[in-house]
């Protein structure tokens, strides 16, 4: 069954209601009969009619030379609402509009990548911070990118650093050498201080990684849907303007232009359409899930809260798959499911749903849970028949079944906060205290096991992300926050602070639930908890590359000295914090990777740093 949703939705929870009445929120009936609550400090999307749109097919590209070009273009996200500018990947007649291709790739059969910057402008010029790490004031009229294969084991030259800006007008070469098991990767925009802007105005893409057990072609060796029934799904969540246009804002509360802190959208899309349905035969769909939101974790389940079945995450394959009725899905995490429409009659309907609140802050001034993605339809069409594997891993013509996880050699304590201060626009967010422009970075040695306790102080969800590396999560523990606050002041911005949490717990760990136990490389780290995860740094002989190469920016984008020289003029940077230098000895070239949190605002300012994987 249907139902009409937006914004106007059931407020989760008491307090958070009370709140928003304190804060002058009004109430209007919704079709359902909830508790309707419109906050007058919020941006409200129009009514759209949900359904309207067929669940749009994203086009497939492979090769192994490639040229993805990033785009200003037009899309409808809706049948009601007209086109309006948008940003995407195009590769020749393949793609644009909105979004960017699936890319098909197999297990160690490298490709080179051609990156095009084609941008003539920025749908979302106006709502770029110009105070944010590395703006720098022609951003609006010529953007940078730079593109990141998120979960790639990639040379850094080719990983998408933040600070390898390609502008308008350049191309950046990228080698893959997918030195990996099959696995969901993304790609999406990755350039500093404007990657929120850019991957929500649409710089996303799909990278499937094939092998020779999960080929993605009927009659593979694991007995996994394909072909037609393998349906890769970008799940976002928006605001959007009277006539239909993406709004970068959320809030009347803090200026256009200035940075928000984290941007909660009241509609879902699905591959691009608001609330579109999918008709479905009755037989197995494998759906692959990526969760391209800027701000929200997901409580994703089946509004019959029917059975399915996660079989993989981040970078492969669980040992056998894990029964649901519901899964936590963190931005920038990826999931593999398995759902059975066989019991799905001709004409009955049923919809993908979240039933997460909102963090804290988006819920004070009125935000409230976004509730609904896309609905499936069953039609009369026989499908895939074969059944839900007993495993996928250890079997005849199967992977190995995951190692045991490794004892770690170094344990490294990090920290996710925000400094307890009023301001509008709301206080910068920090890894560690420090600020991007940090030279104070982590320096993991090559073939070392190492266990990151990553401290939240913050009472919200981050995820956190490794660029490079895989990882296990081994639990998470619930702190005496304040108590660690207390007996561990936070120092001013700049300063390193990662004090231990050893002696602050508030209960046992946790183990990670079942189907987030695989290999991952980004993890949801909840607030008021240490997070602990299990991470093996490879060396330059596994990877067939060194990890702590220097590398060359971009003629146009040569750091010097706190601002950014292109061609023969210079533009001086507006930002408060300048450009970082990590090779001192020479301005020109960068190092290293990144970690940082995957709520894209967060990671605009300033929860990004760079890392080193050292000899």
């Amino acid at each position: 069954m249907g139902i009409g949703v937006s914004r106007r939705s059931v407020l989760k929870g008491s307090a958070v209601g009370t709140v928003a009445v304190a804060l002058g929120a009004k109430a209007s009936a919704v079709p359902t009969g909830s508790a309707d609550i419109e906050s007058p400090l919020i941006f409200h999307s129009p009514e759209f009619e949900p359904f309207c749109d067929e669940l749009p097919s994203l086009s497939t590209l492979s090769g192994n030379e490639i040229t993805l070009t990033a785009q200003v273009g037009q899309h409808a996200f809706h049948r009601d609402f007209p086109s309006s500018p948008a940003l995407s990947y195009r590769s020749g007649e393949i793609g644009g509009g909105y979004l960017g291709p699936t890319v098909e790739a197999h297990s160690g059969e490298p490709i080179m990548l051609t990156f095009e910057n084609d941008l003539t402008g920025h749908p979302l010029a106006a709502d770029m911070d110009m105070t944010l790490h590395g703006m720098q004031a022609d951003f609006r009229a010529n953007p940078p990118t730079s593109l990141h294969l998120h979960g790639g084991v990639t040379s850094p030259e080719s990983d998408g650093h933040p600070e390898l800006l390609v502008m308008p007008g350049q191309a950046a070469m990228h080698h893959f050498s997918h030195g990996q098991e099959a696995a969901h990767l993304w790609y999406h925009d990755h350039a500093m201080g404007i990657t929120r802007l850019n991957v929500y105005a649409g710089l996303i893409g799909n990278y499937l990684i094939r092998d020779e057990f999960d080929t993605g072609k009927l009659g593979n060796p694991l007995g996994l849907p394909a072909e037609e029934f393998e349906i890769p799904l970008i799940l976002q969540e928006k605001i959007f303007t009277p006539t239909g246009a993406q709004n970068g804002r959320s809030t009347i509360l803090i200026p256009e232009g200035s940075w928000e802190g984290g941007a909660v959208g009241d509609v879902g899309l699905v591959n691009g359409k608001v609330w579109p349905e999918l008709s479905v035969a009755r037989g197995l769909y494998r759906f692959r899930i990526v969760n391209a939101s800027s701000a929200s974790v997901w409580n994703l389940h089946f509004s019959n809260m029917m059975t399915f079945w996660v079989i993989g995450n981040d970078a492969g394959m669980l040992d056998a798959p894990v029964a649901v009725n519901a899964f936590r899905c963190a931005p920038g995490e990826r999931y593999d499911l398995l759902v059975d429409f066989t019991g799905l009659s001709e004409g009955s309907t049923v919809e993908l749903r979240n039933d997460e609140a909102p963090p804290l802050p988006a819920a004070v001034i009125g935000e409230v849970t976004m509730p609904l993605f896309c609905r499936f339809r069953g039609d009369s069409r026989r499908g895939f028949t074969g059944g839900v594997p007993s495993q996928l891993r250890g079997g005849r013509r199967q992977r190995d079944v995951l190692a045991p996880l490794e004892q770690p050699t170094v344990i490294r304590t990090v920290t996710v906060s925000q400094q307890l201060e009023l301001r509008n626009p709301p206080a910068q967010m920090t890894l560690n205290n420090l600020t991007f422009s940090t030279t104070d970075v982590e320096r993991p040695r090559q073939g070392t096991v190492e266990q990151w306790n990553i401290v939240n102080t913050t009472p919200d969800p981050h995820p956190i992300h490794l660029h490079l590396v895989n990882f296990r999560i081994l639990g998470r523990t619930p702190m005496r926050t304040l108590e660690y606050l207390i007996r561990h002041p936070q120092p001013v911005i700049g300063n390193k602070w990662t004090p231990s949490p050893d002696g602050f717990e508030a209960g046992p760990m946790i183990a990670p639930a079942p189907w987030e136990a695989g290999m991952k490389d980004t993890v949801r780290v909840d607030g008021g908890t240490v997070t602990r995860i299990i991470v093996r740094f490879p060396t330059e002989d596994e990877l067939g590359f060194d990890p702590d190469a220097m590398f060359d920016r971009l003629p146009s984008a040569v750091m010097t000295g706190g601002g950014m020289t292109g061609g023969d003029q210079a533009h001086q940077g507006n930002g408060h914090h300048g450009m970082s230098n990590h090779d001192a000895s020479n301005t020109g070239r960068l190092q290293g990777y990144v970690w940082h949190c995957h709520l894209l605002d967060h990671e605009d300012h300033d929860m990004m740093l760079p890392y080193r994987i050292v000899p």
